[in-house]
């Protein structure tokens, strides 16, 4: 049986933690941002963990797991 191929777009912006969590990037930081609050860039700026529902095709992506 083949290798199974890890998703190339997923594995630039996913990354796994040290307790197996997923991080991800948080959106709303790439263009337009004079009208956003410099608090708001700040806080956007810090990586979020993917959500419970999302952690199984995001592992199936990575090939992480079975």
């Amino acid at each position: 049986m083949p290798k199974m191929k890890t998703n190339s777009s997923a594995k630039k912006r996913f990354s796994l933690t040290g307790t197996g969590k997923i991080a991800r990037k948080n959106a709303y930081k790439s263009h337009i941002l004079t009208k956003m609050s410099t608090k708001r860039k700040r806080n956007l700026g810090h990586t979020s963990m993917v959500s419970a529902a999302d952690t199984g095709n995001v592992k199936r992506m990575l090939c992480i797991g079975k």
